[in-house]
């Protein structure tokens, strides 16, 4: 089972986080970081995404540190954990109320047991986030992980000693430090008795596989900070967790193939241009929906046509259209679907439904992966509330 211990947390000193704090780096548009920079000379995105050239994350690490000098960020005097609280109404109207824990969670070997990814991830060339953690020596952004273990959620049910509260878009982040040895010693023996499912940051994570295995190489020790990374813990339970579905854009195939490959496994139906109430319907009705720049058609599987395949729409898709020379890429806003297929950035869409969490927890315990971008777990985590010093 993977290890997860509390450390000394490196903090904004600010009461107000609201103009300090900011979305993971992996959601941001170029217009996200100008609108981010100009709320403070502090915001976190000074260091999470820094600009520049080649010596951008030199830059970023020196900021960091004057940061620490001029008292902006402070060290915790002692380790902790952190409590990291959303609050929220989803789109189907239910309010949700996630509650996870923040700490150091064991850098673990691919194929290892204890922590577990739940889907194939696509390629990322770049080697920034590693080139940002070697520069600060620090985890700046949480991978999201989610327990199997059970008693997490009881554990994180009285408040501790409150740290910030922001709100934004609707979402109430309260962030809370927990000191309490014996609070501490509970919340680490529940996590040690089950598997920890990477959600969200597979990349991050494996990023932090590669930062390990350097420090191991420099300095010969399997003890330092680098054994673990910085990750935000909750339980797996469905009341807790909003999962979103991300949406496939095709290229590379003409529209009379992409028709012809789908309709070898679905019955396709001409339909009205989807809404978000297509989306809710479904899910109640158990339909694809390939969007086009002018039409729209409604995917109902055939039966029998999907027996030897996983009961997941993205497994579905890619057994249908093995072999063909569609080549895929992946969005989970509606708007932002229908707005790439109308300007030509994509030929056409396959919507899909969210995995439920039952499936997800099904996955894991069997050892299986589902295909690359299968869930979006929403909302996102905010960067800034909490770094881990790596030296």
């Amino acid at each position: 089972m993977p290890r997860f211990t509390p450390f000394r947390a490196l903090r904004y000193a600010a009461d107000d986080l609201d103009r300090l704090i900011a979305p993971p780096y992996d959601v941001l548009s170029e217009a996200d970081v100008d609108a981010l920079q100009a709320l403070s000379p502090t915001n976190i995105v000074h260091v999470d995404v820094p600009r520049g050239g080649e010596d951008r994350y030199r830059q970023a690490a020196e900021l960091l540190r004057q940061w620490r000098a001029d008292g902006v960020m402070t060290l915790d005097e002692s380790d902790s954990y952190t409590i990291y609280r959303m609050r929220f109404t989803d789109t189907g109207g239910e309010e949700r109320d996630i509650a996870g824990v923040l700490g150091g969670l064991e850098v673990a070997d691919e194929g290892a047991a204890g922590v577990l990814p739940h889907e194939r991830t696509t390629p990322k060339a770049s080697t920034d986030r590693l080139d940002l953690t070697r520069a600060t020596e620090a985890n700046l952004s949480p991978v999201w992980g989610l327990s199997l273990a059970q008693g997490l959620t009881a554990l994180l049910a009285e408040p501790a000693e409150p740290i910030a509260r922001v709100v934004d878009a609707g979402v109430e982040h309260i962030v809370e430090r927990v000191t309490d040895p014996n609070r501490i010693a509970a919340i680490t023996a529940v996590l040690a008795t089950d598997d920890v499912l990477i959600a969200d940051g597979h990349h991050r994570y494996g990023v932090s596989r590669t930062y390990r295995d350097e420090v191991r190489r420099a300095t010969g020790r399997t003890d330092t900070p680098a054994e673990q990374t910085l990750a935000f813990v909750n339980e797996l339970v469905a009341d807790q967790l909003s999962v979103a579905a991300i949406h496939r854009l095709y290229t590379d195939i003409g529209l009379p193939s992409l028709r012809a490959a789908l309709a070898e496994r679905f019955e396709l139906t001409e339909t009205a241009g989807p809404t978000p109430d297509t989306l809710a319907q479904m899910e109640a009705q158990c339909f694809l929906v390939l969007v086009e720049p002018d039409r729209s058609w409604r995917l109902t599987p055939k039966p029998g046509a999907f027996e030897q395949v996983r009961s997941l729409d993205g497994a579905w898709l890619e057994a249908t259209l093995e072999g063909t020379k569609a080549s895929v890429s992946y969005q989970h806003g509606l708007a932002e679907v229908l707005a790439a297929v109308a300007s030509g950035q994509a030929a056409a869409a396959v919507l899909i439904r969210p995995v439920s969490v039952a499936e997800i927890e099904r996955t894991a315990r069997e050892g299986l992966l589902m295909p690359p971008k299968s869930t979006f777990f929403t909302p996102k985590l905010k960067t800034g509330f909490v770094l881990r010093p790596l030296s």
